[in-house]
């Protein structure tokens, strides 16, 4: 009989390890989902050109423009409504947090070092560009564990073709 319980403990005990393991494994894809997005979202935001600094001769990025394409594709890539909560068919559960949106233009001097002592973030620009920072949380499968929380932090320059 001791060995009948001693196996339905060992399983439990296997099942409660596995449920652990994939747990992780969803929280590493959705961090590399969420990375790939804030990529993707501080890029699109540093090609939003300043057209009036454009026409005097200015690579500068337009700093209203830069916030709405960044939230754009924050948004269509986490699937987020406007106030940044996930969307029924989200991989997220908890809403993201915008913590910095910073735009770096021609009003300092390259390469420009970039910190921010709150998120721990440095990162250096050679040209005009766009810092995006924010917090992605996951809900951990078993509610007695916290859930896990993460400061994303992407960083794209101004991409243009020089002459040659």
């Amino acid at each position: 009989m001791y060995k009948l319980m001693l196996i339905v403990l060992m399983a439990g005990l296997w099942m409660t390890a596995q449920a652990l393991q994939i747990d992780e494994e969803m929280a590493m894809q959705l961090l590399d989902q969420s990375k790939r997005a804030v990529n993707r979202a501080a890029h699109a935001g540093a090609q939003q050109l300043d057209r009036e600094a454009l026409a005097e001769g200015r690579l500068r990025i337009d700093p209203a423009a830069a916030s709405d394409y960044a939230m754009a594709y924050l948004r269509g890539n986490l699937q987020l409504d406007e106030a940044g909560a996930p969307l029924p068919n989200s991989p997220l559960k908890e809403p993201v947090r915008v913590l910095a949106l910073d735009v770096i233009n021609d009003d300092h001097s390259f390469p420009y070092v970039y910190r921010n002592e709150t998120y721990d973030f440095e990162a250096v620009l050679d040209k005009p560009g766009v810092v995006f920072i924010v917090r992605v949380a996951y809900p951990r499968i078993f509610a007695a564990l916290d859930p896990i929380e993460w400061d994303i932090k992407g960083v794209s320059e101004l991409v243009f073709m020089e002459e040659r």
